[in-house]
């Protein structure tokens, strides 16, 4: 999945994921200011999320207030599919075991629901992108460091922005810090913390309160290939008049593997259930035929 994809539903919130595509193709040249090191860097971001087709299956922990899950994902030109292997630590109970085979013989065999799963992530991706378009403007970028192979750089927000949407003021709320490959002008670090609350419709639709933070690190799991490795979104709220939210999830992958070519999501679904998935990954799989 590209990063465009992996960050959609940190976007959700409004949260930086990628930029405006500045560049026709990836460049390596060395760049002299704040401004120009973010547009190189993130328009080489979009431009290989465009170009990049390998496949991976990968490990993946997420925890939030209603789940805590270890699962094994696999990815197919026509979707993903995963199998949950530890619910809270534990072997998923036979009723979660169940329920998640469903969901998987669904996305195999049922094309309506696989269109939808694609129509959200298209949602996501489009706002995403929507986001990133803004971010030279939102902020004003200064270098911090420089060296070891990475660049170091802080964002605050631009005074003279006028955020567009609901979600873009959030964006324009936040300050924090990006970590840079050099060699590569790849994303490896991005940090943001909601400066003051944010308010919607005067505070009578909801708000959310200062201090939240995101974070999203991103790995080389293979040469030139990157890939989110964690996600950590905490921020609090209310919404509605009276309802509380709260987005505190918190994802981390491991184990990345290239799939071979030629595995549809059939393939992969019989890759998951016969424990080849798990036995690449060097992971326990409860379930393996």
């Amino acid at each position: 999945m590209n990063v465009s994809a992996r960050l959609g539903r940190t976007v959700r919130l409004g949260l930086p994921a990628a930029i405006l595509l500045l560049l026709a193709a990836p460049r390596v040249t060395r760049a002299q200011s704040a401004a120009d090191i973010v547009r190189r860097v993130v328009g080489n971001e979009l431009w290989y999320s465009d170009h990049d087709h390998a496949r991976w299956m990968y490990a993946d922990d997420y925890k939030s207030p209603a789940k805590n899950l270890v699962k094994l994902i696999i990815q197919t030109p026509n979707g993903d599919l995963s199998e949950i292997i530890r619910n809270y630590g534990h072997t998923p109970s036979p009723q979660v075991h169940r329920a998640d085979m469903a969901r998987m013989k669904r996305m195999v065999n049922d094309p309506s629901f696989r269109a939808q799963q694609r129509q959200n992530e298209r949602h996501d991706d489009q706002q995403a992108q929507n986001l990133l378009k803004m971010l030279p403007d939102a902020f004003i970028w200064q270098i911090d460091s420089r060296g070891n192979g990475r660049i170091r750089l802080s964002y605050s927000p631009n005074p003279s922005f006028s955020p567009p949407t609901m979600s873009s003021r959030v964006l324009a709320a936040m300050s924090g810090t990006m970590v840079v490959d050099e060699r590569q002008m790849r994303l490896e670090d991005l940090f943001g913390r909601l400066d003051k609350p944010v308010e919607f419709g005067w505070g009578l639709l909801g708000h959310l309160n200062a201090g939240g933070t995101f974070q999203v690190i991103r790995s080389e799991i293979a040469p030139s290939e990157w890939q989110i490795t964690g996600t950590h979104v905490h921020i609090s709220g209310h919404i509605l008049f009276f309802k509380d939210i709260g987005d505190q999830e918190d994802e981390v992958t491991r184990d990345y593997h290239q799939v071979p070519d030629g595995v549809d999501l059939e393939k992969a679904r019989q890759m998951l259930l016969d424990g080849e998935v798990a036995k690449t990954l060097g992971v326990s799989d409860p379930f393996a035929h």
